[in-house]
């Protein structure tokens, strides 16, 4: 027989996952902004986050509802618990792509500074790891998970590899690129810091589902 408190952590589950789909197309857009020089998707990307700042105080109530009302414990409380933190990870990883809409606006009325490859790659990475973190979450798969843990050395290798480009390729040969490429490296620590939240979802389903914490903890993985 199934409890009551059972179809509440379903919708639980379903309003982290429309959390997370709305936190994916933010980062979406605020990429696609760049790369077409759009003023109008970046402004979208800023004034959405309002929507997303709403679900997160809701999902935050119900939990802290559930946990009033039903004093979970074990798996439960874990579960809970765990959505909580992912919740705010969601919250800051869609503020990250406010910033990203905010550095192209100050991009996008000036010449561009190089083809945009690598930048929109990360991007790509970065919006796939909160796909599976997300995933991970709303099935309790610890795989999913743990392969998270293992995209983010990528992210991290890829993020190196465009900082070099900017800053000897172009900041160094020549100071007047300077302002646009300070731009595109925050861009690109931006995204590197949305795959580090990523990573700290992943770990808090690894503690969800096995009662183990694997943060700080790499040989556990």
């Amino acid at each position: 027989m199934e409890r009551h408190v059972d179809q509440e952590l379903k919708e639980l589950n379903q309003d982290i996952l429309k959390m997370g789909a709305l936190v994916e197309e933010s980062i979406y857009r605020s990429i696609e902004a760049l790369k077409n020089r759009d003023k109008a998707m970046a402004k979208s990307v800023i004034e959405n986050d309002t929507n997303i700042d709403k679900l997160e105080l809701v999902v935050d109530e119900k939990c802290i509802d559930l946990i009033a009302r039903y004093q979970p414990v074990a798996k439960d409380l874990r579960f809970i618990t765990t959505g909580m933190k992912i919740n705010a990870e969601l919250e800051r990883i869609a503020d990250i792509a406010v910033d990203i809409a905010q550095r192209t606006l100050e991009l996008v009325d000036k010449p561009l500074l190089k083809p945009l490859i690598d930048i929109p790659k990360l991007a790509s990475i970065a919006q796939k790891m909160v796909n599976m973190s997300i995933d991970a979450f709303v099935k309790g798969d610890i795989a999913i998970a743990k392969e998270v843990l293992l995209s983010d050395p990528e992210a991290d290798q890829l993020r190196n590899v465009i900082q070099k480009e900017l800053i000897e390729d172009y900041m160094v040969k020549d100071g007047t690129t300077a302002p646009r490429a300070v731009q595109l490296l925050l861009i690109t620590r931006f995204l590197e810091r949305i795959c580090d939240h990523t990573t700290n979802i992943a770990e808090d389903v690894i503690y969800m589902v096995q009662a183990e914490v694997v943060r700080h903890h790499p040989d556990k993985i």
